[in-house]
């Protein structure tokens, strides 16, 4: 009984998150991996390294991936005894979860912390911001889909050997596969990635303007870490979506989390709330990110933080 797992190459590679996936679903059973993207030996025997046994390849070129990997992984599912396909929260793993749902009648649960396979799939997830945790148990004949949040799992290099590639071919999918991708743009970016950083130093609201994101890139700088922000300051334009850490932006699960100006608001707190150690620095004693925080810090960030800088410099 394999469990499927659907990854999507980016920059040559599997995503990080789809590598999560597939250690997950290694410790449960049998992985077989469903992957979109050019391929290659190298990224084929990073999945087996990860625990697939299986890879089944589709490269759809310059076509948009959802449409045509909706109908091909549906296609090799039918009649299968597959329990179990994991998705993670990539644009194009949500649109294939949606477009295989309606494909196989099957329901799609998101949001997933936790996954387990016994008799039933049973997931573990949050619902209204993160205020509540809800158990699904998801009973069909055919395979439940889940979306899982990227780092509930820890990806892990078993040693694994290489997997058996599978050349699926591009189906034909009418209208709904004609769209193609014409230009591909890459934002620039300085220092460490902000989802794989070990240090993150995030503002919002209480920094004021979006000039004084300019000492929050010192201090990061200066912790070998990245900047992140909150949606508020997001959608004031201050930062670019970029920077977004919380439900609808990125997650981070860093070894130091840095809040600077942050109240605590929960649409932040779940993409935030796995860090090892949350220090907070905020004026208002009462802000919410201070029942979170291993170190809170009552004070005007704009003396805290230049302060923490010209320590950081004495001791370089």
């Amino acid at each position: 009984m394999a469990i499927w797992v659907f990854a999507e190459e980016i920059d040559g590679a599997p995503t990080p998150g789809s590598l999560e996936l597939v250690s997950k679903a290694n410790s449960m059973g049998d992985t077989a991996v469903f992957y979109v993207g050019a391929g290659s030996p190298e990224a084929f025997a990073v999945l087996g390294a990860h625990g697939a046994g299986t890879v089944y390849h589709l490269d759809t070129g310059d076509v948009l991936p959802a449409a045509p990997a909706a109908r091909a992984l549906g296609e090799l599912l039918e009649g299968s005894d597959t329990k179990l396909v994991l998705f993670g929260m990539g644009n194009t793993d949500r649109d294939v979860a949606g477009r295989l749902s309606a494909r196989l009648g099957a329901p799609v649960v998101a949001n997933g912390l936790d996954v387990s396979l016994q008799d039933t799939v049973t997931v573990t997830s949050e619902i209204l911001g993160g205020s509540l945790s809800v158990t699904t148990q998801v009973v069909l004949d055919g395979p439940a889909l889940v979306i899982t949040r990227p780092k509930v799992f820890v990806s892990e290099d078993t040693g694994g050997g290489s997997p058996e590639v599978h050349t699926v071919a591009l189906p034909d999918t009418g209208r709904s596969g004609g769209a193609t991708i014409t230009e591909r743009h890459v934002e620039a970016s300085e220092g460490p990635d902000l989802e794989a950083a070990q240090i993150v130093v995030s503002g919002g609201r209480g920094l004021g303007a979006p000039d004084k994101f300019a000492m929050l890139d010192e201090l990061a700088g200066l912790l070998g870490g990245a900047v992140g922000g909150t949606r508020a300051v997001v959608d004031a334009g201050w930062v670019p979506y970029s920077y977004q850490i919380g439900q609808t932006g990125k997650t981070v699960k860093p070894s130091v989390y840095i809040a600077a100006g942050i109240s605590g608001a929960m649409q932040h707190i779940v993409g935030m709330k796995g860090s090892s150690t949350i220090i907070a620095i905020n004026k208002d004693p009462d802000a919410p990110i201070f029942a979170l925080a291993d170190l809170g810090v009552v004070g005007d960030l704009h003396k805290v933080v230049p302060q923490l800088i010209e320590a950081l410099k004495s001791r370089s």
